[in-house]
């Protein structure tokens, strides 16, 4: 008994020992690829029910830790991570992604989700880790260079200005090219209106959680009529389960102009004019020393700031953030300010049978548009003169009139008064927002019905003036002068179906079939004014509201057998408000299958193989987005005050026939896609290939009547067919990853090529469509056209003759057809604005605590237009007239030509190849250490945009949509310092 005793005694003895070896574990959980912190880990003792999981920063604290305990950490798409516990007080761990994991992660697609690994169509989605670093103000910048197949080009310098985006390049000649965009289950109106500038800056980009691109028919043809140029769909941040987290992020911007027009300098000029001017153009060079482009631009300032809340509990969750954004443009005077608000509500009732989801994203933009036309006339002001006169007014040039000074209405205008005396305000609002009901039945929990009700509202406001003293308030000056257009867009959608989810184990198949309808009405109106103070007239240009409405309904269903085999169908039948009602509705099928093979028993144990699968498409997608709300109605057209009839004291409104074709239809895409996607060494090498086809046949298309037909020249008609074909190849490898460093390399390339192949319903050649590609020079001239067997907007030129010293003869052609007289009958097609490849590169580095990224774009066969050096590279350009004198560029001096005739501005000479390489982005960033038991994170990021160009085009930049280069706004470097704190 007393041995027994002892022994309890000893026991009770060692019990508070015991429970002082039971501790308090802290700690950091970390992305190892990005080191960022990753929140909802699950962090448990190994063999008991004792766990936590990480807070929205990453931090956990795992009470009752004993030593000798093995500590697990998981979380979905990463690789378990066990460490072993010795009375640490605090650890930083770093999950590492698992490939097979990964596989399991849901993407966006048309009206629903569907596993990564059981993706039969052409989509790629990125998320945070993928997107573009630095100073990005939109959803498009964020993946610019990031997909195979998607081109975005900028707009040019200015901040929120439009950018160009094309999937797979454009399947239309006259209608819209923009893909379809989708935020938060919201089909949105393309384009903005007055007072806006680029519609995808209206979503803040901090708020963005992914991006998802779908590129094939099988893929975007349930959207039908919308999906003809593809899909991107834009998914918002949202909620989770746990306390109240806050992050702030926030950057400081400098941008610098880096080149400049090689308009003639000061001294360049006055010696071409001594040499060549006469001797009245002699008397007016002037004595100063200008350079009119470092008078107008500037070093530019902005600011980003965002802040965000989140948190909730197991049932209802909860995100909301406010930004706000003032970001100069290099331009004097050019201004964006943009306010956002974003808020989402999730909540789960029920079991979590009922889902409710509430999403709003709003913004509200103030611009100040810097007089554009002012960068023009930066080249082409004369060097000589003062930005002021000695009286301290702005140097104008004037002619001698009957009472004195009046305004030289031929001669340019000084393009410092253009910014600082001609006012252009913009005001812009838009809230996209929605309501989702999802709902399982109890008594078929497979069966599910969604309704999500959304909204897109768009107002605008562009208004502006003319200071009273602009051209120093002379007659015909415009002196005083006000505007204001006023424009709103009204878009409102109703989508409501069912899903039917269910896995037959008896025949391992998986059955996804969903169907349903969906209503959407866009309504617009406008309202525009003008004020002329000399006049002293009010001019009010009457519109008409307008409304367009589609409905659909549709179908699709996924089938996977044996988690190898995948069966894609979908169906959908959409109508238009735009076309009568013999043609208002259109069908569009696809079809898609995918084989697994990696699942495959003669595969399945090959260790070097983590994923192959292949995936072929066909589909049919619609377009019928002309601009033109009414195209196939008569109506008639009220003339403003301007234009009415006067027949005794009484002014009448006249009306006149508008334009109409009651024969239009739908312009319809095929699209047939096989590709490959492929996971090697446990997904340290994972790519995919994409390789199709594409015609479009009854394009729309807007063309000249035949002579004495029609209430216009031109209407629209479902005339002509093009074909595309591509193939894309895009990979990403990871050469090394341990625990402190990882490296990892990515990029893709599309090789591209689109042709004409019909440009009437009856004949297979024509003359083509010559009225393309509007040039600055002459009157009405163009430069580009549309023919059969030539890629759209090729150039149509007079080929140069030279000379034997590799000069350009001036008015000197080759006779292409060999008649003895050159005239349009020797133009021919010359190079096309669109590349034949382009491609993107970049890699990123992390170590430790730090990590850097670099990305590099460029492209390959596509040309320009160099308008600047065809209309002002010429001595004509300079000595105009002897009332004054404007500047030329460098070109004049190489070429030596005198006039800027009809056949000049159409040579070849001026068509260059505008090929390059741009380093895009270099970012480089520091995550601090953190104190134990810190709840906070601290990341410094500096980052750097349009660093180099790589090219022999001779223009300002070779980036050009479109491929005419004649007023572009200069890209400029930018710098940005970042800071982002979670706490």
């Amino acid at each position: 008994m007393k041995t027994i005793y002892k022994k309890l005694l000893f026991l009770l003895l060692l019990l508070p020992f015991s429970i002082l070896a039971q501790n308090t574990l802290s700690g950091t959980v970390l992305d190892k690829s990005s080191g960022q912190p990753i929140p909802g880990v699950n962090v448990n003792v190994q063999g008991s029910t004792n766990g936590v999981s990480t807070d929205f920063d990453g931090k956990f604290q795992l009470p009752n830790a004993k030593k000798g305990s093995k500590i697990v950490f998981s979380f979905i798409g990463y690789k378990n991570t066990v460490i072993n516990y010795d009375g640490q007080k605090s650890v930083t761990v770093s999950l590492e992604e698992d490939a097979n994991q990964l596989s399991e992660v849901v993407i966006q697609v048309g009206y629903g989700t569907v596993k990564k690994k059981d993706a039969t169509g052409a989509v790629t989605v990125l998320t945070s880790k993928d997107f573009n670093k630095g100073p990005v103000t939109s959803a498009d910048q964020m993946i610019q260079g990031k997909v195979a197949g998607l081109q975005i080009i900028n707009g040019g310098g200015s901040p929120g200005v439009d950018p160009v985006i094309r999937i797979r390049s454009g399947s239309s000649l006259s209608a819209s090219n923009d893909p379809l965009y989708v935020i938060d289950g919201v089909p949105v109106a393309s384009g903005g209106v007055e007072g806006g500038k680029n519609p995808l800056g209206t979503i803040n980009q901090n708020n963005i959680e992914s991006i998802s691109v779908l590129k094939d028919a099988s893929a975007t043809a349930i959207y039908g009529s919308r999906a003809s140029n593809g899909v991107i769909i834009i998914t918002t941040k949202k909620g989770k389960s746990g306390e109240l987290q806050v992050s702030y992020n926030g950057n400081l911007q400098v941008s610098e102009i880096t080149s400049k027009v090689d308009a003639l300098s000061s001294t360049q000029f006055k010696d071409f004019v001594a040499a060549n001017g006469n001797a009245a153009q002699q008397a007016l060079v002037g004595t100063a020393d200008t350079d009119w482009q470092d008078e107008i631009y500037r070093t530019a300032i902005g600011t980003d700031h965002n802040i965000a809340l989140s948190g909730g509990t197991d049932n209802v969750v909860y995100r909301a953030s406010v930004g706000y954004a003032n970001l100069n443009g290099i331009l004097k005077r050019d201004n964006m300010e943009r306010s956002t608000l974003g808020a989402n509500v999730t909540g789960n009732f029920f079991d979590k049978h009922l889902k409710i989801e509430i999403n709003n994203n709003t913004s509200l933009i103030k611009s100040n548009y810097s007089t554009n036309g002012a960068i023009g006339g930066a080249v082409s002001f004369d060097p000589s003169q003062p930005v002021k006169n000695a009286d301290g007014t702005y140097f104008q040039w004037y002619k001698q009139g009957d009472e004195g000074d009046e305004i030289n209405s031929l001669a340019g205008v000084n393009p410092v008064s253009q910014i600082e005396q001609q006012n252009n305000y913009g005001s812009f609002y838009r809230s996209i927002g929605n309501i989702q009901f999802d709902y399982k039945l109890h008594f078929f929990p497979e069966l599910k019905a969604v309704a999500n009700f959304g909204y897109d509202q768009m107002s605008g406001r562009g208004y502006g003036d003319n200071a009273l003293d602009y051209r120093n308030g002379l007659s015909g000056s415009g002196y005083g002068n006000t505007y204001e257009n006023i424009e709103s867009r009204d878009n409102k959608l109703m989508d409501l179906y069912l899903n039917y989810n269910k896995k037959v184990d008896a025949i391992d198949t998986q059955f996804d079939v969903t169907g349903g309808y969906t209503y959407q009405d866009f309504k617009e109106s406008k309202n525009k004014s003008s004020y002329n103070v000399e006049r002293g007239v009010t001019n009010v240009e009457l519109s008409t509201p307008t409304r367009i409405n589609l409905q659909s309904f549709f179908a699709r269903t996924n089938i996977t057998i044996a988690d190898k085999y995948l069966l894609t169908l979908s169906y959908r039948r959409d109508g238009t408000s735009r076309f009568t009602e013999d043609f208002r509705w259109s069908n569009f099928p696809a079809v898609a299958v995918g084989w697994k093979l990696n699942e495959e028993n003669f595969l399945k144990d090959v260790a070097s193989i983590s994923t192959l699968k292949l995936r072929g498409g066909w589909g049919i997608t619609g377009q019928q987005n002309i601009g033109n709300s009414y195209p196939s109605i008569p109506l008639y057209l009220a003339s403003n005050s301007s234009a009415q009839y006067q027949l005794g004291d009484t002014y009448y409104t006249t009306y006149r026939p508008e334009a109409y074709n009651s024969n239009l239809k739908w312009e319809q895409t095929t699209t047939a896609n096989v590709g490959v996607d492929f996971g090697l060494f446990n997904n340290r090498f994972t790519g995919s290939v994409d390789a199709y086809q594409r015609t479009t046949k009854d394009l729309l298309l807007y063309t000249y009547n035949p002579s004495f037909f029609g209430f216009s020249n031109q209407d629209n008609y479902n005339i002509g067919t093009i074909d595309n074909k591509g193939l894309e190849l895009a990979a990403e490898v990871i050469p090394v990853r341990n625990e402190n460093f990882q490296w990892t390399v990515g990029g893709n390339v599309t090789f591209q090529n689109s042709e004409i192949t019909k440009l009437t319903t009856t004949q297979d050649n024509t003359p083509g469509i010559t009225d393309v590609g509007g040039i600055d020079g002459g009157t009405g001239n163009y430069i580009q056209s549309h023919q059969v067997g030539y890629a759209p907007s090729s150039f149509f030129v007079y080929e140069q003759a030279y000379g034997a010293d590799g000069k350009p003869l001036e008015g000197v052609f080759i006779d292409r057809n060999k008649d003895g007289i050159i005239n349009s009958d020797d133009k021919y097609r010359f190079h096309k604005p669109a590349a034949d490849v382009f491609y993107a590169f970049n890699t990123s580095i992390s170590y430790k605590n730090w990590d850097m990224g670099m990305n590099w774009r460029g492209s390959w066969g596509n040309y320009n237009y160099n308008n600047i050096d065809s209309n002002k590279g010429v001595y004509n350009s300079v000595l105009t007239r002897s009332t004054d004198l404007s500047n030329g560029v460098a070109n004049l001096l190489e070429t030596g030509f005198v006039n800027s005739d009809n056949f000049q501005l159409h040579s070849d000479y001026y068509v260059q190849d505008a090929s390059f390489i741009r380093l895009d982005n270099v970012s480089v960033g520091y995550t601090f250490n953190q104190k134990e038991n810190a709840t906070s994170l601290v990341k410094l990021t500096l980052a750097a945009q349009n660093i180099l160009v790589i090219t022999n085009y001779d223009g300002l930049d070779p980036e050009i949509s479109g491929g005419i280069d004649k007023n572009l706004y200069p890209r400029p470097i930018t710098f940005t310092l970042g800071l982002n704190v979670n706490f």
